[in-house]
C-alpha cells in the first residue's frame, strides 16, 4: 500500500488515484476527530527479466546498436525491443509478454552477453509467467521472415525501421495499405496516412527535387562524365584533430573480418586477370532499365554478372565447392548461393543470393535490391550473410581495375570486378572504336583447382558477358 497524504476528514475522497478502487461505505465508520490515511492501490505486477537467449551460430555476445522501447513503456507480445548486432548479422529482438518496461540493463553500443538480462519486464501475476527456457528473442530470420508481423490474425510485411515509426505515431500497421512488393509496407505509406489524419503537406523528398528546365539561351552545358567521375567524394563526418591515440576495441562485422581473413590466408591462393569487353551488355541492360524501373526495381549490371558466374559454375562445379579442414573431401555444392560484397557503414559484409542457378536475371535484382537495402540499413539477417558458396566483388563502383581478392573460407573461389571504362580496341576488320572494357581478377585455392580451371571458367563466364543473346540457349 502506498501512503500518499495524512488527512482529518470525515469521509473518504480519492484523488488522481492510479487505479480505481471500491469500498462499502457502510463498513467505515470515523468521527471528525479521527485521522485518515488517504491511499490508492499498487500495481501488483511481477518482474519478470528478459534474458538474452543464444542467438545460434556460436555467438555469445552482441552489440546493442538501437532501444525501439524506454523505461515505462507498454508493450505487447512480438513487438520490437531492440536491435542487436552480432559479429555475424543484425538481429531485431521481440517481446515475450504483455507487460510495462521497467528497467533497460544497457545503452547503446554496450555489449549485451548471451544469458544476461536484457530488460525488465512488469506482467500481470494473473496471468502466470513463462518458463525460463521460453523467454527468448527472435531467431536469425530468413528474408521471408525477416519482415513479418503478425497483427489480429494476419501477416503484415514491414522492416523494423517501419514498425518502430509506426509505434512512435501510435499507428497500427493493421490499419495500413501497403504499396510495396507483396504489399510491403513502406515508410512513405506512413507518412502518407499520417498526412491524411493531419491533413499535413508532406515535405518533398530531398531525392526527388524537381528543377524546372532552362532555357535554350539559359542551357548550360553538362560536364563531361569522365571528370566528373574523377572528382572524389568528400568525407562527410567531421575530422577531428584531438592530439591523442585512441584505442576503440574490434566488434560487430570488424570482428568477423578478422576471424575470416585470418582463416583465409591459411588458404594458398592463385590469382588470374583478364578484360572483358562488355559493349553489347551495356547496350542491352540500357534497354532493359526501363522496363525493370515499372516493376520497382533498378537493374544494375551485378544480376548479368551472377546469372553468367552461375552458368559457368554448372560447366566447372569444383568451382561451386568447399574443401573439409583435413583436405581429405570435396563437398560439391547444389546450390549456388553467389555472395556479393557490399561496402557499409558497418564494415564489409558479403550477403549472398540465393539458388541463383534457378533464378532469372530480374529475380536477381530484386534479390539484390533487398539485400542492398538491408545491408544499407544495417538490417541483414544470419541467413542472408551464411551459406555463400562463390563470391563476386564488384571494387568498381568504388574505383580501381585490377584487385587480388582473398577467398572466403569455406569457398574456394572468388572473383573482383574493375570499373566499366571506355577504351580503344580493334575489331576483326583492324578498325578502332569505343569499347566498354571492365577487367576482372580471380582468387583460387590452389589446392584442388589449378590455373587451367579458372582460365577456362573465366572464359566461358567471358563470352556470356559480351555477348549476352548467348545466355538464352542455357538458361533454364
Amino acid at each position: 500500500v502506498c501512503i500518499h497524504r495524512v488527512r482529518s476528514c470525515s469521509g473518504i475522497r480519492f484523488i488522481k488515484s492510479k487505479y480505481v478502487c471500491v469500498f462499502d461505505k457502510s463498513a467505515l465508520k470515523f468521527s471528525h476527530q479521527q485521522r485518515l490515511f488517504r491511499t490508492s492501490a499498487v500495481s501488483c505486477g511481477q518482474i519478470v527479466q528478459f534474458k538474452l537467449s543464444d542467438i545460434g551460430e556460436g555467438i555469445t555476445e552482441v552489440t546493442v546498436k538501437e532501444w525501439y522501447v524506454k523505461e515505462g513503456d507498454s508493450v505487447s507480445q512480438f513487438d520490437s525491443i531492440c536491435e542487436v548486432q552480432s559479429d555475424k548479422a543484425s538481429v531485431t529482438i521481440t517481446s515475450r509478454y504483455d507487460g510495462i518496461i521497467r528497467k533497460l540493463h544497457y545503452s547503446i553500443d554496450d555489449i549485451a552477453f548471451v544469458g544476461k538480462p536484457l530488460v525488465d519486464i512488469e506482467i500481470d501475476a494473473s496471468k502466470g509467467v513463462a518458463s525460463e527456457e521460453d523467454v527468448v528473442e527472435t531467431p536469425p530470420m530468413s528474408h521471408e521472415e525477416h519482415t513479418h508481423q503478425e497483427i489480429k490474425g494476419h501477416k503484415t510485411l514491414a522492416t523494423p525501421a517501419v514498425r518502430r515509426l509506426a509505434m512512435e505515431n501510435n499507428i497500427k500497421l493493421s490499419e495500413i495499405v501497403g504499396t510495396g512488393k507483396d504489399n510491403r509496407i513502406l515508410k512513405e505509406d506512413i507518412l502518407n496516412y499520417l498526412a491524411k489524419q493531419t491533413g499535413a503537406i508532406l515535405p518533398p523528398s530531398p531525392k526527388a527535387e524537381i528543377v524546372p528546365p532552362l532555357r535554350k539561351t539559359e542551357a548550360v552545358p553538362a560536364a563531361p562524365k569522365d571528370k566528373a567521375r574523377k572528382i572524389p567524394v568528400p568525407v562527410s563526418r567531421p575530422i577531428a584533430f584531438s592530439g591523442k591515440d585512441r584505442t576503440e576495441p574490434v566488434t560487430g562485422f570488424q570482428k568477423a573480418m578478422v576471424k575470416t581473413m585470418s582463416a583465409a590466408l591459411k588458404i594458398p591462393h592463385f590469382g588470374y586477370s583478364d578484360e572483358v569487353d562488355l559493349t553489347q551488355l551495356v547496350q542491352l541492360r540500357e534497354e532493359l532499365k526501363p522496363l525493370a524501373e515499372m516493376r520497382g526495381v533498378r537493374l544494375s549490371f551485378m544480376p548479368f554478372f551472377i546469372k553468367a558466374a552461375s552458368l559457368g559454375l554448372l560447366q566447372y562445379p569444383i568451382l561451386n565447392a568447399s574443401l573439409d579442414e583435413n583436405c581429405q573431401n570435396v563437398t560439391y555444392k547444389a546450390s549456388h548461393n553467389i555472395g556479393v560484397a557490399m561496402d557499409t557503414e558497418q564494415g564489409l559484409i558479403v550477403p549472398n543470393v540465393k539458388n541463383v542457378q534457378v533464378c532469372s536475371v530480374f529475380d536477381i535484382a530484386v534479390e539484390l535490391n533487398r539485400l542492398q537495402s538491408l545491408g544499407s540499413a544495417g538490417q541483414l539477417g544470419t541467413s542472408d550473410l551464411t551459406g555463400g558458396t562463390f563470391t563476386l566483388s564488384n571494387i568498381g563502383t568504388i574505383g580501381g581495375t585490377y584487385a587480388k581478392p582473398v577467398i572466403l573460407p569455406p569457398e574456394v573461389a572468388i572473383g573482383a570486378l574493375g570499373k566499366i571504362q571506355v577504351l580503344p580496341r580493334f575489331n576483326g576488320k583492324g578498325e578502332v572504336f569505343k569499347a566498354q572494357i571492365m577487367n576482372v581478377s580471380w582468387s583460387a585455392d590452389h589446392r584442388i583447382i589449378d590455373g587451367a580451371t579458372m582460365a577456362r571458367f573465366s572464359n566461358l563466364w567471358k563470352s556470356y558477358l559480351e555477348s549476352p543473346a548467348s545466355m538464352l540457349l542455357d538458361l533454364k
